[in-house]
């Protein structure tokens, strides 16, 4: 069985999207980059360690993507989403320890809003190139 290409989008129907996943995906990035550096600097117990050294070592991975993100390039944000994995994980961990439950919830919570968003930036970026390469879009008509 072949693969049939579907119609691309109408060009209308897709700048809407990806503004509106480029800053859900944004609002995600810094939130969990506020919610790293806030837990670890303010309330973490390190047990005596250096709170600059751990959340460097926590935030260094996802700043390496920042001039990326802030230009606003689909490929980076591809990256990303694997990369977001990690930091799941890590507040799904956080969340079975009582004193860590909320920030395993925002650590956890804007990993997901960032994978979610991302996700459909990627998608909808990539499409609107192979609109602006000469693709036709799908017409409004239904087939016959």
């Amino acid at each position: 069985m072949s693969r049939t290409d579907r119609p691309l989008p109408a060009r209308a129907w897709l700048l809407p999207r990806l503004r509106i996943s480029r800053l859900l995906s944004t609002l995600g990035y810094v939130g969990l980059l506020v919610s790293l550096a806030g837990w670890n600097l303010l309330f973490a117990d390190l047990h005596g360690a250096n709170p600059l050294v751990i959340t460097g070592v926590l935030l260094v991975p996802l700043l390496i993507f920042l001039p990326g993100i802030i230009s606003g390039h689909a490929r980076t944000q591809a990256w990303l989403c694997f990369a977001i994995n990690l930091y799941f994980i890590h507040g799904v961990l956080a969340c079975f320890h009582p004193q860590q439950l909320l920030y395993g919830l925002l650590v956890s919570g804007f990993s997901l809003l960032y994978f979610i968003a991302a996700l459909g930036y990627v998608r909808w970026s990539f499409q609107l190139q192979r609109l602006d390469a000469g693709e036709p879009a799908a017409t409004s008509q239904a087939p016959a």
